[in-house]
């Protein structure tokens, strides 16, 4: 903001009675700020005094404002900054200056001519006490302490939630996968974690980027089945302002941007359409995206950490997924172990399960008796931890003694697998055969189409491909 000294012009006369109007609003403003001022005062382009209101030479204890005209202000007001203000053309709107032992709330504004040249610059004594300030300097406290509020809980909701620590498990697979992911947290190369849905891929993901060199940066999670097809590229690169109708006028960052210096998890990476691929392997390689609707590229730094539990090695051989890209993310390979080959850790999952389910429901801390423990060997637990985790939920919440016993699992478990020989691992093979016997003859019945197969399972399209690749059934010998 600047004071323009503008004498009217004849043409400005022509123009009528608006121009007329401005000129006396603008008389009539500098009138009533300068007198509604403490104090003011207006040096010439030498930052020399040629004026200062009545008010003024009382506040600075001058006797004879005539011997203050025509001096350096500095003489006058040993901490003013008109000359600054003349030198730069730029306003100081809001100051506190000292002057002996008193302090004054101040504003300086540049004068110009016609032309836009600086000429002098006047400077305004607001308040002689800077105590005025206080209810606008509350509310500006108040301010920054939403903004940095609002900024804290962003970065909390890009912050990991999970270390290795809550990984449980001391079996042997859960052991191996474990150090396997603490060395690839010491580096930034690309990680694909595989697995069964509920294996905890992302629990990996986080307690990876947690204990590398990344951790003070945001970690951003997309799962990729849950997008659809159409927003996936806006929610990957961002939009461009004004990209499309509707669309937010100041522009929206992508998952790469808000990731920028941290790590981007990609979930359900099996589940991206060719197309996608395609573009995502640029970004990776060239370290730069381009938002929807822009012209411009944005240079990024993330680490990329994707997980499937999909077979990516087949859909690749079978031209569903881009070998280049497969190559590109599988720089580190982590597979997390199912439930079922890992029953040496059911004993501290349930306990850890249980009393966490039991805290967040507020109520007292319950057990599970050894009896429960095996109860539980005798599933295949397709879901896992999640399944796990959901099965002694809802015991704990349909029983009412402290400890778990097998008639609280049996009301809430499918029926106990008998098998004539002992072992949790050979319960967990009869069931996986069983299902490999009922898509066998699901697809032989629908003469190898997939989606009539998978109609007559009961199950979607792409459940039925994630089944023939988990349990390995040759649908091409069918």
């Amino acid at each position: 903001m600047s004071l323009r000294v503008v004498p009217m012009t004849r043409d400005d006369a022509a123009s009528g009675p608006r121009e007329d109007l401005r000129e006396l609003a603008t008389r009539a403003l500098s009138t009533y700020f300068v007198d509604l001022c403490q104090g003011a005062v207006i040096v010439d382009a030498d930052a020399r005094v040629v004026w200062m209101n009545g008010q003024y030479p009382d506040r600075l204890g001058i006797a004879d404002p005539a011997t203050v005209i025509g001096q350096p202000i500095e003489t006058i007001i040993p901490n003013s900054l008109l000359r600054e203000v003349v030198e730069s053309g730029r306003p100081i709107m809001l100051d506190i200056m000292d002057f002996a032992d008193e302090s004054f709330v101040v504003s300086r504004l540049p004068l110009r001519d016609k032309n836009g040249v600086v000429i002098g610059a006047v400077g305004f004594m607001l308040y002689d006490d800077p105590r005025h300030l206080a209810p606008v300097v509350s509310r500006y406290q108040r301010l920054r302490t939403d903004l940095a509020d609002t900024q804290r809980k962003l970065a909390d909701a890009r912050r990991t939630r999970y270390s290795f620590s809550c990984f449980i498990g001391a079996g042997k697979a859960c052991m191996a996968v474990k150090q396997l992911a603490r060395r690839a947290a010491r580096t930034t190369a690309s990680v694909l974690v595989l697995g069964e849905t509920g294996t905890g891929k992302e629990l990996l993901a986080q307690a990876m980027h947690a204990a590398g060199p990344r951790a003070h940066q945001p970690f951003v999670a997309v799962n990729i089945a849950a997008v659809p097809e159409t927003l996936l590229e806006a929610e990957f690169f961002g939009v461009a302002p004004g990209a499309y109708t509707g669309a937010d006028k100041h522009g929206r960052d992508g998952k790469f941007k808000l990731a920028d210096g941290g790590t981007l998890f990609l979930d359900e990476i099996g589940d991206m359409s060719l197309a996608l691929q395609a573009k995502l392997l640029r970004t990776l390689q060239e370290g730069e995206v381009e938002p929807v609707g822009s012209n411009r590229l944005i240079p990024v730094d993330v680490r990329i950490i994707a997980a499937t539990s999909r077979d990516l090695e087949q859909m690749v051989a079978e031209g569903r997924f881009r070998a280049d890209l497969y190559y590109r993310l599988n720089v580190i390979t982590l597979k997390t172990p199912p439930l079922r080959l890992r029953f040496e850790d059911m004993p501290l999952l349930a306990d850890f399960l249980i009393d966490h389910i039991c805290r967040e429901q507020g109520e007292p801390v319950r057990s599970i008796s050894t009896a429960g423990l095996a109860r539980l060997t005798q599933h295949a637990w397709p879901g896992n931890v999640r399944e796990l985790a959901n099965v002694l939920e809802r015991a704990l919440l349909m029983s009412d003694g402290d400890c778990l016993e097998v008639e609280d699992l049996d009301a809430v478990m499918p029926p106990a697998v008998q098998q004539a020989v002992a072992g949790s691992l050979d319960i967990a093979e009869a069931i996986a055969q069983a299902k490999r016997d009922a898509i066998g003859n699901a697809l032989r019945a629908a003469g190898g189409n997939k989606a009539q197969a998978a109609r007559l399972l009961g199950i979607s399209r792409a459940a039925l491909y994630e089944k023939i690749a988990v349990l390995g059934v040759d649908a091409a010998s069918l």
